[in-house]
């Protein structure tokens, strides 16, 4: 299958960023072909411009900005989200790939006024999360990231089987206990289909 990994952290030594190999290598060595996009590395810019804006719904509009990311998202088979949860949301690079490139016509059309997905393509998604904070915080707060990908984007690609895979309380989180979660990661992604 084709994956296409969505990394977003900016700190290589971190145990986000050591999520985020285990996928590559496991989804890898399982004999899929990933196209590992580590946003930050690759330098995405996050924001919206005023022209793209005013352009949103035009789907002849001049889309060339992101139409690699747009290219990419529509060859992908399965969608693989590694990120942490920062003020209870996405990392900003995250929520603007999603602004910039989960567009109409890419990710959902309107038809007679409603809204349609389009990511058909996708037959698999997943997202490997951190949270700083207790799942008892999260929930409180609405943990909106976990409504984002198992309401929004389980809808924008057609009710795909999905996995959020989540390790709350990071902060306090033990050596064993992250490992176990790495291990946890990685027989998930051993069984990814």
């Amino acid at each position: 299958m084709r994956v296409l990994v969505l990394f977003a952290h900016p700190v290589e030594t971190s145990f986000q960023a050591a999520l985020h190999s285990r996928v590559v290598e496991t989804l890898t060595s399982g004999g899929h072909e990933v196209d590992d996009c580590d946003l930050y590395a690759e330098g995405f810019d996050p924001r919206l411009t005023r022209a793209e804006r005013l352009a949103y719904h035009d789907l002849t509009a001049d889309r060339s900005p992101v139409q690699e990311y747009i290219d990419r998202l529509q060859a992908a088979q399965a969608l693989v989200l590694v990120f942490p949860v920062w003020n209870f949301g996405y990392p900003a690079i995250l929520k603007g790939f999603f602004d910039r490139v989960f567009l109409p016509g890419v990710a959902f059309r309107m038809e007679n006024g409603k809204v349609r997905p389009s990511l058909g393509n996708l037959k698999r998604t997943a997202a490997v999360v951190t949270y700083g904070g207790s799942r008892m915080r999260a929930f409180l707060l609405g943990d909106a990231p976990r409504k984002q990908v198992t309401r929004v984007l389980r809808a924008q690609t057609l009710g795909t089987p999905q996995d959020y895979l989540a390790l709350y309380d990071l902060n306090r989180a033990s050596a064993d206990k992250r490992a176990a979660f790495l291990q946890h990661i990685q027989a998930v992604m051993e069984n990814f289909k």
